[in-house]
């Protein structure tokens, strides 16, 4: 099988074609790959002093079409190294003002997906739905149980599955159901396994991953894509719980007034059980 060429590989087969910004580009993602692995456009442009098209440019030179791809390969590349908390911990140089700035280009790359998505296509899914399963992986968790918690007030039959409940769970679901699952590089096998038995029983997937080489896109056409960034040792879960409140207020406006008699009758719920100290 023919290997597929590293980051500096690319950058010396392109090495003649290259601008003084395009080397400035090269020296700053050749000494720290993270910043185009897990970073924006505009994080790795504003790193490096320079624009956005400018970078997006310096991926054509490399022979993608566009950033994004690139990223996709790169992130590959470094992932195998910078999975393990363990070793982000040896490797970590994180500082509040990086982790800060890593929080922010995390929110604003999910609102630029969501600029670009047909999101009303991604939930009528979830708004058709008899039943709706939520599933997803360890690090994906903060997301799904956001995304479960807001759902299940503007309506009924959500269920959060975990490794404990999802087997005899499973046995519920069938066609008219859909399942929504995130889950990350280092997919969890338990989540990917159940989807797939999910979807051989008519249930409809839809998937917010980080790309086109997870293995929950070959089980749906519907799905999102979003980066998730490393703070410290660990995957954030900001932007998993941002597309997560996103989806949630895109539901709660497609299904208009039986989410309001829906909140009415909880908060009336509430009331009568003194729910609340105050």
């Amino acid at each position: 099988m023919k290997k597929t060429p590293s980051l500096t590989d690319l950058v010396a087969m392109a090495g003649a074609e290259l601008t003084p910004t395009d080397r400035r580009i090269a020296q700053a993602v050749l000494a720290e790959p993270t910043l185009l692995a897990f970073g924006t456009v505009s994080h790795l442009a504003d790193q490096v002093g320079t624009s956005r098209p400018s970078v997006v440019r310096f991926a054509h030179k490399l022979g993608f079409q566009g950033y994004t791809e690139l990223q996709r390969q790169v992130r590959a590349e470094v992932s195998r190294r910078l999975v393990r908390p363990s070793e982000r911990i040896r490797n970590d140089e994180t500082t509040d003002t990086s982790a800060h700035q890593a929080i922010n280009d995390a929110i604003d790359s999910v609102f630029e997906i969501v600029q670009g998505l047909d999101i009303a296509q991604l939930v009528k899914p979830i708004v058709e739905a008899n039943q709706v399963w939520v599933l997803s992986g360890e690090t994906s968790r903060a997301g799904a149980i956001a995304f479960c918690s807001g759902l299940s007030m503007i309506r009924p039959n959500v269920h959060l599955l975990d490794d404990r409940s999802i087997s005899n769970e499973l046995s519920n679901a069938g066609s008219g159901d859909t399942a929504v699952v995130f889950d990350f590089y280092r997919y969890r096998r338990l989540v990917v396994t159940a989807t797939r038995l999910l979807a051989q029983s008519g249930v409809r997937i839809v998937a917010i991953t980080d790309g086109p080489l997870s293995p929950l896109v070959e089980l749906t056409d519907n799905w999102c894509e979003i980066s998730v960034p490393a703070i410290g040792p660990f995957d954030s879960s900001v932007p998993v719980v941002a597309i997560a409140e996103l989806l949630v207020s895109k539901i709660a406006r497609e299904l208009k007034g039986k989410t309001t008699e829906r909140i009415d009758r909880i908060e009336s719920l509430w009331e009568s059980t003194e729910t609340f100290f105050q």
